[in-house]
């Protein structure tokens, strides 16, 4: 049998594990182990009280109590009809005998905010989401969780705030976006994106890009391609923490309802089994995860997103598990942006469960971890039925995408720390240019746009990391002006920022150690040549050592951009992008 994780591995199994326990360590039953502690006693009137007036009756003080965390908002339609999944979850826990208490966390909009100053606040909401979630439930005593999520970094935020709690708990996906159409082709946000590229080369009218910005998302659900919310719920499911297929629906479906009720059905039975986050999200499942993202094509910001939810659940991950794992996963799925489909193309076909049925049988899965089914993904997968013939969509294991992962983790003198680059393989696996470098993501844009950047160069963005942003922001604008200006073969990107899902061509972020803290990154030059090697994975600075120490020992740090306010909290706590970016690895 083959296997991606090592002379080591021991092969799947068709059953699971040993279970754990129905109690706690102090030998409480999980059912009420937290919510009796608010609501039982004489002591407790006032707590009790004050409930009674939310809705509950006498008898739901003798339930479990299950929060429900809505990340609902009509800033962006990812999350504009979770109101209406939190209540269907909501039915699903009184269903089964619990009592649901729904709350909501803030969400932002990457794709609204993208390419502007507002974008350093994406990443520091991951942090603000899981640190709320965990804020509500710690304080009110919750049993259990479902969170609910559908935007880019309000899914690895729910899933860190339920690995810091470890109280049983299932994720909810949103679910994708139906296509918009435009000139008889299927369109999405990135669609705009690279429009707006094409408009300043003369490749398309205003009148045509008037037309498509307003019919390209038609509706509530997330980006419509393997961007980084459908990527990441497909890696939360193949940890174990969805039901199976909640990352391969449709927002406004009958299959997205009936996933929320079971959510809310399933938390409860976790209860009574005494399965908790932390019991789920092992050092296997993450490999899984990483797996499943590989065969999907999925995007770069999975990388940064899996670390940081393994911080959370105390799970050693590092960014050469990618290098391991994806030396032996082939991309299989032909998705956007670097392939032709739209999610909403593998949710017809059958979604995530053949894909993960054909890794498992050969190989490539895990297949004794524990799922929030309370099943392992082995059994979950036993009666799974293959994708229908014909289809082509995700491609046989003997015509591959790519033989290996296009999730490429460099090293050299410009990330001695490792930067992490999206290569498909169609824009080669190798390229060398001279710098053009700019300071932030608007100038660069700008210089892009009137023509500036031309054929041969490597735009370097620096000063974005998630220090010198602060926040990482995503350079979505950018590499899609690139491509839309017909230059995705020919122009390469660097930075110390992120990516979108949406992002394709020669790139290459997380740049670390980055600009802010004296990376290499800080002293490049324009003119200076640069080479991005995708086959013995380097990103090197051609210079020699001399001049790169007569460079550094010039350099200054940039004085902070913000000394108040969240950014400037966010820029003292936050560690380093290949440690996934989090902010709390010093408590």
């Amino acid at each position: 049998m083959k296997s991606n994780f090592g002379e080591n591995f021991e092969p799947m199994k068709t059953v699971a594990t040993k279970r754990p326990k129905t109690s706690t360590a102090s030998g409480k039953s999980l059912a009420r182990a937290h919510s009796a502690l608010v609501v039982d006693g004489v002591e407790r009137a006032a707590s009790r009280a004050m409930l009674h007036a939310v809705g509950f009756s006498s008898s739901d003080f003798r339930k479990s109590q299950i929060g429900v965390a809505s990340t609902w908002s009509m800033v962006t339609p990812c999350n504009m009809h979770i109101d209406q999944l939190a209540n269907h979850v909501a039915d699903g826990v009184n269903q089964a005998q619990g009592k649901a208490i729904v709350f909501n966390t803030i969400t932002i909009s990457d794709g609204i905010s993208m390419g502007t100053e507002g974008m350093k606040y994406s990443l520091v909401s991951r942090e603000v989401i899981a640190d709320s979630i965990e804020t509500v439930a710690g304080c009110e005593g919750m049993d259990g969780l479902v969170a609910i999520g559908g935007c880019d970094k309000n899914m690895p935020g729910c899933l860190m705030a339920l690995a810091r709690l470890n109280r049983p708990s299932v994720f909810v996906y949103g679910g994708t976006i139906l296509p918009g159409c435009f000139q008889k082709k299927d369109v999405d946000v990135v669609s705009v994106f690279e429009a707006v590229g094409a408009y300043a080369n003369g490749r398309m009218t205003r009148g045509a890009l008037s037309k498509l910005e307003a019919c390209a998302i038609p509706g509530a659900g997330s980006c419509g391609g393997m961007y980084t919310a459908n990527t990441m719920a497909s890696a939360i499911e193949a940890i174990g923490m969805s039901l199976p297929n909640s990352s391969a629906q449709a927002a406004v479906s009958n299959e997205k309802k009936e996933d929320c009720i079971r959510a809310g059905a399933a938390v409860m039975n976790l209860l009574k089994q005494g399965i908790r986050p932390r019991d789920i999200m092992t050092k296997k499942a993450f490999e899984n995860a990483i797996t499943v993202v590989i065969a999907l094509g999925g995007s770069t910001n999975a990388v940064l997103h899996l670390l940081a939810m393994a911080h959370s659940a105390e799970v050693k991950l590092s960014i050469d598990d990618f290098t391991r794992i994806g030396r032996h996963v082939p991309v299989l799925a032909d998705l956007k942006p670097s392939g032709k489909y739209v999610m909403a193309e593998l949710v017809k076909i059958g979604g995530l469960i053949p894909l993960m049925k054909m890794l498992l049988d050969e190989g490539l899965l895990h297949g004794d971890c524990v799922t929030v089914t309370g099943k392992t993904i082995a059994e979950n997968l036993r009666s799974a039925a293959p994708y229908p013939a014909g289809q082509d969509v995700v491609r046989s294991f003997d015509n591959p995408i790519k033989k290996d992962s296009h999730l490429v983790v460099l090293y050299g003198n410009l990330a001695s720390s490792g930067a992490v680059a999206k290569i498909s393989g169609k824009e080669g696996l190798r390229f060398t240019g001279r710098a053009i470098v700019f300071e932030s993501e608007e100038k660069a844009m700008a210089a892009i746009l009137d023509g500036r950047v031309k054929k041969g160069h490597v735009v370097v963005i620096r000063y974005e990391g998630p220090k010198g942003g602060p926040g990482m922001r995503e350079m979505l604008s950018p590499t899609s002006a690139i491509m839309g200006k017909g230059l995705g073969k020919d122009v390469a990107l660097i930075t110390d920022g992120r990516f979108s899902g949406g992002s394709h061509g020669f790139v290459v972020g997380h740049i670390t150690p980055e600009a802010y803290i004296g990376g290499l990154l800080s002293i490049v030059k324009n003119g200076d040549p640069v080479t991005i090697d995708g086959e013995k994975r380097l990103l090197t600075l051609d210079l020699k050592p001399q001049e790169i120490r007569q460079r550094l020992s010039k350099w200054r740090a940039p004085k902070p951009r913000y000394s108040k306010g969240v950014l400037a909290k966010y820029a003292k706590l936050v560690n380093s992008a290949h440690l996934g970016a989090v902010t709390d690895s010093d408590c």
